[in-house]
């Protein structure tokens, strides 16, 4: 028989969540705080104890950490019990719970989901896990249940919430490029998808060369005979006149020119564009 699991919180993540071990055939009790939202196929539960009591698997979707911690409180004695925390938050708040969770004697999991609710259960669906291995490891068949790509990647129960840190971080910055982009190719009459569909050999190599980068970070190794900083600057200068001569905002490419202009006038002239990663770094 399949395991029994509860799922605490039914916004649009945790009805998602909740449907989708519900249609895996796990039996799956649920409880909210506003009743009345369970997804078909599950049980909703009067309160957080009588939730908890049904489940093998607790798993928590809910609005901040303070919120997931109360309520894993107020479910009584919960030795020997599995927890999913699969709410967001910083990485110092997942440790915080996960310190709680082990005191109390529960072995914790803590998630990151990086997809919409929508994309729960879909095969390209990633989820970073993190904490107990044992959790993930013995409930393996029901977390494959909400996404295809679901990774444990460390014991650390924050790390999972920096690795969906330094996704979105890298792609909000990929995207706010793309856009400026786009605002100067259309303010030219450029069509953005022509230029797509002539330059993405360009735009995929600059996702290839992420590994490179990755490289010489944690190395510490920033040398490099081509394609240094300083060859960055002239196009960097190019696209602010560009952009200012058009009525473009210029404050995104211009930040990337004060960047690799200080990194210049600190030696660095002829390092990899890595050694920006300084500039990013708490001081010393």
């Amino acid at each position: 028989m399949t395991d029994p699991i509860t799922v605490l919180g039914l916004g649009e993540m945790g009805h998602a969540l909740a449907a989708a071990f519900a249609a895996g055939g796990h039996p799956t009790a649920v409880w909210n705080r506003t009743p009345g939202k369970a997804p078909s196929g599950t049980r909703e539960a009067a309160t957080v104890a009588d939730a908890v009591a049904a489940g093998g698997l607790i798993v928590v979707s809910v609005k901040g950490n303070e919120v997931a911690r109360t309520l894993l409180e107020s479910a009584g004695d919960l030795r020997g019990r599995s927890v999913l925390n699969l709410t967001d938050g910083t990485s110092d708040e997942a440790r915080s719970v996960a310190d709680w969770a082990v005191s109390a004697g529960v072995a914790y999991l803590h998630g990151q989901i990086m997809t919409i609710a929508p994309g729960i259960g879909h095969p390209e669906a990633v989820i970073f896990f993190g904490g107990n291995a044992s959790v993930h490891k013995g409930h393996s068949e029901a977390l494959a249940l909400l996404g295809g790509r679901g990774t444990y990647i460390s014991a650390d129960p924050g790390a999972p919430t920096l690795y969906g840190m330094a996704v979105h971080d890298t792609m909000w910055g990929a995207l706010n490029g793309f856009l400026h982009a786009a605002a100067l190719l259309t303010d030219a009459g450029i069509q953005v998808s022509d230029f797509l569909d002539k330059a993405t050999p360009s735009v995929s190599a600059l996702l290839s060369h992420l590994p490179s980068l990755a490289s010489e970070v944690d190395s510490g190794s920033f040398a490099l005979e081509f394609g240094a900083l300083q060859h960055h600057l002239p196009s960097l200068a190019d696209l602010v006149r560009e952009s200012k001569a058009r009525g473009i905002d210029a404050e995104f490419p211009a930040y990337t020119q004060n960047l690799v202009t200080r990194a210049i006038a600190s030696g660095h002239a002829n390092d990899s564009y890595s050694r920006l990663v300084d500039h990013f770094r708490k001081a010393s």
